[in-house]
């Protein structure tokens, strides 16, 4: 069963959340190629207050077009803007849905758009998940 599509363009990018604070990520989980910085314009929902784009720099394998954000500074992120905007908001759970197209993100930075005209210029995420560590075992040759 497919998920039904909040933005208008084409499906776009994998999506991770790293919830682990003391673990970074600089190997791809897909293809084990090391993961550059890039800033993208993230579409996320925030319940009982509405749209927001916010502009993260994350992870991000080119060639498989998969994007890690690091959980605790996206909401370390998101409770400095809602401190300044809407204080009784921080806290609501968030979806982090899909990106936007850079020229309109910028657009928006100035005021100039629309809630209509914004999912008009966003790509939902082709899938999305949680990293999940698998620990190391340690093994011995002697019994």
């Amino acid at each position: 069963m497919s998920r039904r599509s909040v933005g208008k363009l084409p499906r776009r990018y994998c999506f991770a959340l790293n919830p682990y604070p003391s673990e970074r990520v600089s190997q791809c989980p897909k293809c084990r190629k090391r993961m550059h910085s890039r800033k993208f314009p993230l579409l996320i929902h925030i319940q009982e207050w509405g749209w927001l784009i916010l502009g993260k720099t994350c992870k991000y394998c080119a060639k498989c077009e998969f994007i890690v954000a690091h959980k605790h500074e996206l909401e370390a992120e998101l409770m400095y803007a809602f401190t300044k905007m809407q204080p009784d908001v921080i806290g609501n759970d968030y979806t982090v849905i899909g990106t936007m197209d850079r020229k309109h993100w910028k657009q928006g930075i100035e005021g100039n758009v629309t809630k209509d005209s914004m999912l008009d210029h966003a790509a939902d995420f082709k899938s999305v998940g949680d990293l999940v560590i698998e620990p190391a075992r340690w093994s011995s040759d002697h019994e």
